[in-house]
């Protein structure tokens, strides 16, 4: 039944990936995220998220359950009973689950979230670097990091992936293996190149020291998420006696996570990404903790985005331009064809991102969406 005063379309999206990305944690084939269109007084506003049950213990079904107990009607009323710039007001003072009533998981606020943001854009004129706070005019261009998944050696990498930036090397189940790369990467790209191996949550607290300075004998400058999630002390300890940088990433989920690793000593740097740590706006408070503590950070994406996830990351981006690094994700390798348009791109010659134009997040569902339909709410 169709929400008074407005309409919902759910989309489950499933993509088949052209190439696969394996880590870790997880191998992927296809993506698997949750588009919402949002249609209410005459404008649209298209939300993604992508929950991962290793992140955040959500996924697609879970947050399809949840999103029905939502009250879509009443979000919509709300939504258009008031003017939109002070509805962006509230939201940037006081979050998305405060200003509408909403309880949940991460990615459950961040569906709802990234589709009203969108709604306010297109409802005012806004572009995206509009709707969210504290940011800066920023760079025409930002360089983006190159992920060597364990779908491809070193080589191939080396050969087809540049020019190179900053590099983030998924690890292996054999530390040596994960040695002889950063050493391969390292003596290709020389020093100015920095380099970071993902564990995901794959080291154990006895042998994270000796493979933190394996690795960085080797010439790596970070390790990201190396223990199990939350692994305080351990990390602490890691940081201390394993002579590398720490990022965390499944570790810093919510503020209080972010507070938690700072208390601890825990980390040098988190990973910021929008659907894990529940839209853009909450991102963008963990992006004002880090800089409050002294700490860097960078906006990662979630393997296979499809939409509205890939734009909001990238506002962030360059409106906080002072990112260690950004992952720009791999959507135009990865999908022949995409559910968006226009559909968000990279310039492969140089590695770089430019703003996305137009309205909201810029992009509007193409044709091609429909298929993934799932549910009329």
């Amino acid at each position: 039944m169709a929400p008074e005063g407005g309409r919902a379309r759910l989309y489950h999206v499933r993509l088949p990936m052209r190439t696969p990305f394996d880590h870790p944690a997880a191998r992927r084939r296809s993506s698997d995220s949750l588009v919402l269109r949002l249609s209410a007084d005459g404008t649209d506003g298209i939300g993604e998220c992508a929950p991962r049950s290793y992140v955040t213990g959500e996924t697609t079904a879970s947050v399809r359950t949840a999103l029905g107990q939502v009250d879509l009607g009443a979000l919509s009323r709300l939504l258009t009973g008031r003017p939109p710039a002070e509805t962006l007001g509230l939201l940037h003072r006081d979050g998305f689950a405060r200003t509408f009533g909403v309880d949940g998981g991460n990615n459950l606020l961040c569906l709802l979230e990234t589709a009203v943001l969108d709604w306010l854009g297109r409802r005012t004129g806004a572009g995206a670097r509009a709707l969210l706070p504290g940011t800066s005019p920023g760079p025409a261009t930002l360089p983006v990091s190159q992920v060597l998944d364990l779908s491809l050696d070193a080589e191939e990498f080396l050969a087809g992936r540049g020019p190179f930036h900053f590099v983030k090397i998924k690890a292996s189940d054999d530390i040596e293996r994960d040695a002889r790369t950063v050493r391969t990467i390292r003596d290709k790209l020389g020093d100015g190149v920095p380099v970071m191996v993902d564990a995901n949550m794959s080291w154990s607290p006895d042998d994270c020291v000796g493979h933190a300075r394996r690795l960085g004998e080797a010439g790596a400058d970070w390790v990201e998420e190396p223990l199990p999630r939350k692994s305080w002390q351990a990390l602490r300890r890691l940081r201390r006696e394993g002579g590398v940088r720490i990022m965390l990433d499944e570790s810093v989920c919510t503020e209080r996570d972010a507070r938690a690793a700072v208390e601890s000593g825990a980390c040098d740097a988190f990973n910021v990404r929008v659907s894990k740590n529940g839209g853009p706006l909450p991102a963008a408070r963990l992006v004002a903790r880090a800089r409050q503590h002294g700490l860097g950070f960078q906006f990662g994406v979630q393997v296979a985005e499809v939409g509205p996830l890939i734009n909001a990351g990238r506002a962030l981006a360059f409106g906080h331009p002072d990112a260690l690094t950004v992952e720009a994700g791999q959507s135009d390798r990865f999908f022949p064809e995409m559910i968006v348009v226009p559909p968000p791109a990279v310039d492969r010659h140089t590695n770089t991102l430019s703003p996305a134009g137009g309205t909201g997040w810029g992009m509007d569902l193409a044709p091609y969406a429909e298929r993934w339909a799932v549910a009329d709410l």
